[in-house]
């Protein structure tokens, strides 16, 4: 299962890695939405995609990477309710992080980067010792991600359409993207609720293409997303011992996975100046496969099951 903050993904997959069945349903959002209805999803997933005759357990194991356990405890809550609707006989829960390291490197250790709606990041050393930050936001030192570069593109917008900030493209990209007459009143749309918050994640695109053209103030709001996202792979490999060491650091999500020209170029600068063993890989498979492949990692049956299922959603992804 890979959750997160706007679809649920589930798969049902055989030890040896055949894909027998797969479902995607609404957000998981224990934080907002509590525990309980968080774990109604999986199984209102399980449940559509297995037909109405189906019935728990629907797996001997469940493996639960999800965006909504940032820490032990949440992890903990999670699996208790997974186990207590009877899903599986055993389950793993784990940050989405996790299963993107998985998915993207070519083992179980490394480090990951994702930048999606947030930004987090993780480390595994070859000995299983364990790198990872609590990622609740400005709370805990985060910025970026698609809603803060999007909050961030807003309020440089806004500061340029009313004289307390320099001139910047972004003013008339933010008024074309949501067709206003002004900046002002894309905030006060966010402020009222007529415009969800989570559409501020639309000025990424425009963001960068800004950034491309040289628009200095883009420019500088990329550059420091490229500094974030290298300060938590850099992190993470000191804290596991490996800053001097060949290790895959896997970037994720869609910021990220949209290989971004300008964005992609100012990582490779960083990290070949900070942390020169390491080598970037941008994943190019579903974050669900990492979640099976833990699950496969924990069955022991990882190896030629984890090249067949790598296959099939590789062959997914194509079609």
């Amino acid at each position: 299962m890979d959750g997160g903050n706007s679809k649920t993904d589930v798969a049902l997959v055989g030890e040896d890695g055949s894909v027998l069945a797969t479902g995607r349903g609404a957000a998981f959002e224990p934080q907002r939405a509590g525990v309980g209805a968080a774990v109604d999803v999986i199984g209102e997933i399980a449940r559509r995609m297995l037909g109405p005759g189906a019935d728990v357990p629907y797996a001997d194991h469940v493996a639960a990477y999800v965006a909504g356990a940032d820490l032990p405890a949440e992890e903990r809550a999670l699996r208790e309710e997974i186990l207590a609707r009877g899903y599986a006989r055993e389950a793993v829960v784990g940050n989405d992080t996790f299963a993107l390291l998985r998915a993207g490197a070519s083992g179980p250790s490394g480090v990951a980067v994702v930048c999606g709606a947030g930004i987090n990041a993780v480390g595994v050393s070859p000995t299983g010792q364990v790198a990872r930050f609590p990622a609740l936001g400005r709370l805990t030192g985060d910025w970026g991600g698609g809603l803060g570069l999007g909050e961030e593109v807003l309020w440089h917008a806004v500061r340029a359409e009313d004289g307390r900030g320099p001139a910047t493209v972004l003013e008339r990209a933010v008024r074309e993207r949501f067709g206003t007459r002004t900046v002002e009143e894309v905030s006060l749309a966010v402020h009222f609720g007529d415009l969800p918050y989570a559409r501020l994640q639309d000025l990424v695109p425009p963001l960068m293409s800004a950034a491309e053209a040289g628009d200095a103030v883009a420019r500088s709001v990329v550059a420091r997303l490229a500094e974030e996202i290298t300060i938590l792979g850099v992190v993470a490999l000191r804290r596991l011992g490996l800053l001097g060491s060949p290790v895959e650091v896997v970037l994720g999500g869609g910021v990220l996975t949209a290989r971004d020209p300008l964005l992609s170029a100012m990582l490779e600068e960083s990290f070949a100046e900070r942390a020169p063993q390491a080598k970037l890989v941008v994943v190019d498979v579903p974050p669900i496969v990492g979640s099976a492949l833990l699950g496969l990692d924990r069955l022991g049956t990882a190896g030629r099951a984890g090249e067949r299922l790598r296959a099939h959603f590789r062959a997914a992804v194509r079609a």
